[in-house]
């Protein structure tokens, strides 16, 4: 009989993270340098609401200034807009983060571009994501998931030259960046989505050496579609109507199949906050000209 996968940690990958970052928050107020994260939270979705108290508590624990800015669900779009160019010119700001959903009168898309690309600690500034695709070899934000996600596999010590990946979900919150940053790893990668057959969604997982879902369809990955072997990742957190958590993948099947594997929760879900701590940091430091300690993210 054949060993479970091995499971992969996120929440002692995070935690871990997290310490370093503290680390080097702690130097920059050596030097005199606060990392600053504004939030805007608009409304009063419960989710967000939950997700923001989550942020502030891990970064007041890693030595990062969070200040949430409230607003009601009735504030215009121009508004919005007009405290991103404040919160821009702020120099206690470092990173600015606008929390989703937002009200259906409000362009995301208006919000993200209107961050400087400086403090976009979420990587969505077109900026920021025109240098991912074309693969600059210089420091920019990027997606803070796809990046936990490759946290994890460099921790895991998953080697991804030459390796066959497949990468489900097409998002620019996760998978477009994703497909980037491991075809920059060196894999050869596939991007499917809801509208590839499921004959060739089924084909290409099973040639795949690491598998990484993001499609937010609860147990859309069976036994049948994993080699023996794979790593897989799970990106999606789907609420079942009894409450608890189901990812994309049915983990109960996969798990005696692949190599290694991430639970729902407690898999990518830490690493995502750990990673806009990281993120924050580093534009802290960028900001005001400090160069953090070499090595520093070595986990």
């Amino acid at each position: 009989m054949k060993d479970m996968a091995e499971l992969i940690d996120g929440k002692q990958i995070a935690k871990t993270l997290r310490a370093k970052v503290k680390e080097q928050a702690t130097y920059l107020s050596e030097q005199g340098v606060t990392p600053g994260l504004a939030v805007i939270l608009v409304g009063d979705d419960p989710a967000s609401q939950i997700y923001v108290r989550n942020k502030e508590r891990a970064a007041e624990k890693a030595g990062v200034q969070a200040q949430t800015i409230r607003y009601d669900a009735t504030i215009t779009e121009a508004e919005l807009l007009q405290k991103v160019a404040t919160l821009n010119a702020d120099p206690a700001i470092d990173a600015i983060l606008v929390q989703s959903p937002l009200p259906e009168h409000i362009n995301e898309q208006h919000l993200q571009e209107a961050i400087t690309p400086e403090k976009d600690v979420d990587g969505f500034h077109p900026e920021n994501v025109g240098k991912l695709f074309a693969n600059r070899h210089e420091y920019f934000p990027i997606a803070n998931t796809p990046r936990g996600v490759m946290t994890m596999l460099q921790h895991e010590q998953v080697d991804l030259y030459g390796k066959t990946a497949v990468v489900i979900g097409r998002s620019i919150l996760v998978g477009k960046p994703m497909f980037s940053l491991l075809e920059a790893a060196d894999a050869s990668v596939s991007l499917l989505h809801r509208h590839t057959p499921d004959d060739v969604r089924h084909t290409m997982l099973q040639q795949a050496d690491v598998i990484v879902v993001a499609a937010g369809v609860p147990k859309l990955i069976t036994a049948n579609d994993v080699k023996p072997g794979a790593v897989v990742i799970d990106v999606g957190i789907n609420r079942m109507e009894d409450g608890h958590l189901e990812g994309d993948v049915d983990f109960e099947a996969v798990e005696p199949i692949a190599s290694k594997i991430t639970p729902v929760p407690g898999g990518v879900g830490p690493m995502t906050i750990a990673t806009l701590l990281e993120t924050t940091v580093e534009l802290a430091a960028r900001h005001h000209d400090v160069e953090l300690e070499a090595g520093w993210q070595n986990i």
